[in-house]
């Protein structure tokens, strides 16, 4: 007696799905991505919009001649777009970056009106960093400010402790808010003032930048950064959706290490001037 023989439609039916089967399985990627770092313990609410009841702070900028200095800057457009901090530019004729192996490149300068910002415009330039400009901010958070304090590679983390108002009165007169951080860490071989940190960027710990270092307050143990109410209009529409991010979470184990490849893929450079 023959054996029993399947309709020729249930054996095409079968193939048929084992085909579709394979080809998902396949071509298919569900893995999902990484998870974010978890929230560290004493990250606490969310940081509130500018009261008038903010602690002020009054900024005297005279109007003096400029006097050449050094400071940090950033990269937030692949085509060449950089920030910084407006006082570190601002009078110089001919501010550039330093690229590595004694060679400067020059760069053309845009000053934000009502922010310590500038703009820095270069042909051409490195990956940006990402930027954290609409995200909501918690008080105790922490930030890296990766850049080159006293003419030198150097880093230092911070904690969010919340708002205050700089009354910037003489050059560049304005109300200008900011937010405050307690300075909790640093290079191990870094002493003294943080001067040349100027226009690092602040960076959450999935790399992305909250802000633009500003100012110091040594005998506070305070770091200022812009706030997103004026970093956010200064630099809006120049940075392209598709810059690429981090590859890792930062950390205090390893800022150090994220800061020099940084510095390294010149993401982060030093800015001088030229010729005052």
């Amino acid at each position: 007696m023959g054996g029993f023989r399947p309709p020729d439609w249930l054996v095409y039916g079968t193939l048929v799905g084992a085909l579709v089967v394979w080809s998902i399985s396949s071509q298919e990627q569900a893995d999902a991505p990484p998870a974010p770092p978890p929230p560290d313990d004493i990250e606490g609410a969310l940081l509130g919009p500018i009261t008038p009841f903010d602690p002020a702070m009054t900024v005297n900028a005279p109007d003096i001649p400029f006097q050449p200095a050094s400071g940090t800057a950033f990269s937030i457009a692949g085509e060449g777009r950089w920030v910084t901090a407006r006082h570190v530019v601002e009078g110089c004729r001919r501010p550039a970056l330093i690229v590595g192996g004694g060679r400067a490149v020059a760069a053309d300068v845009r000053l934000a009106p009502r922010a310590d910002v500038a703009v820095l415009l270069t042909q051409g330039g490195p990956a940006a960093l990402p930027l954290a400009i609409d995200r909501p901010l918690r008080r105790g958070q922490r930030a890296f400010h990766t850049g080159f304090p006293q003419g030198s590679p150097g880093e230092v983390t911070s904690r969010l402790l919340g708002r205050e108002t700089f009354k910037v009165r003489g050059r560049g007169e304005r109300d200008e808010p900011v937010l405050a951080w307690a300075e909790v860490g640093r290079t191990e071989t870094l002493r003294g003032t943080l001067s040349g940190l100027s226009g690092a960027p602040a960076l959450d710990r999935q790399g992305r930048v909250v802000g633009v270092t500003i100012a110091e307050a040594p005998r506070r143990g305070r770091i200022y950064t812009t706030a997103p109410d004026t970093f956010g209009p200064a630099v809006r529409g120049l940075q392209r959706a598709d810059e690429p991010i981090l590859g890792q979470p930062v950390t205090v184990e390893n800022y150090g290490r994220v800061s020099d490849d940084l510095r390294r893929d010149l993401r982060v450079a030093q800015v001088v001037c030229l010729t005052a």
